[in-house]
């Protein structure tokens, strides 16, 4: 048991330092790169599928959000493949943080949502399907993409709860959707102050 302690700690490591390098790949950038628009100084300034989709339209929305979401799910996948649960928990907080906090852009990345609901469908797909169905249906009632991944933030580490996931796996998804909705705090405040912009359709 002792020395299998160390091992499973060095794992995780290795996970999350390969899911964060992961997590970095700059997919809204290249996608607004062709179609001739920077997200990271246009429209909110967020390298996310939302502003992408308002630059340049549905399609290259999409493109975006499975793009961020294959950078959480690969890893996660990957991880479960290779070794077990503690170090595909790792590597789904890696590939958020190399989203949120890019090192090769000055840690100033996007908010997490697609790359977080990415591995999280991995980690469970019910859990994963729920939210799914969670952010489509306040997307399309509210028309405020904020909304949607707010209640997933919500939603996933609950519903992780309910469904008797392990103590510090719970705390692990807390943590998770809690970096993404930090992420939406301006997006929060436009709520409140009702100046959040609405998608089209």
């Amino acid at each position: 048991m002792a020395s299998t302690i160390p091992c499973v700690t060095v794992w995780m490591g290795v996970a999350f330092v390969v899911a964060y390098a992961a997590g970095m790949f700059p997919t809204a950038v290249l996608v607004g790169h062709k179609i001739g628009h920077d997200p990271t100084s246009e429209g909110s300034g967020n390298p996310g599928a939302t502003n992408i989709y308002r630059l340049g339209g549905r399609l290259a929305g999409v493109a975006v959000a499975l793009g961020d979401m294959a950078k959480g799910a690969a890893p996660v996948g990957a991880a479960l493949l290779l070794w077990d649960r503690p170090e595909a928990m790792a590597a789904w907080t890696g590939a958020v943080a190399g989203h949120v906090w890019p090192a090769i852009r000055r840690f100033r990345g996007g908010k997490g949502m697609a790359t977080a609901g990415g591995g999280g469908i991995v980690l469970d797909p019910i859990i994963g399907a729920i939210c799914v169905v969670v952010f489509f249906g306040m997307v399309r009632l509210t028309r405020v993409a904020a909304l949607g991944s707010l209640s997933v933030g919500v939603s996933y580490p609950v519903l992780a709860l309910v469904l008797g996931w392990p103590g510090p796996e719970v705390v692990v998804a807390a943590v998770v959707m809690g970096v993404m909705a930090m992420r939406h705090h301006g997006n929060i405040v436009r709520l409140l102050r009702g100046t959040e912009r609405r998608l089209t359709s």
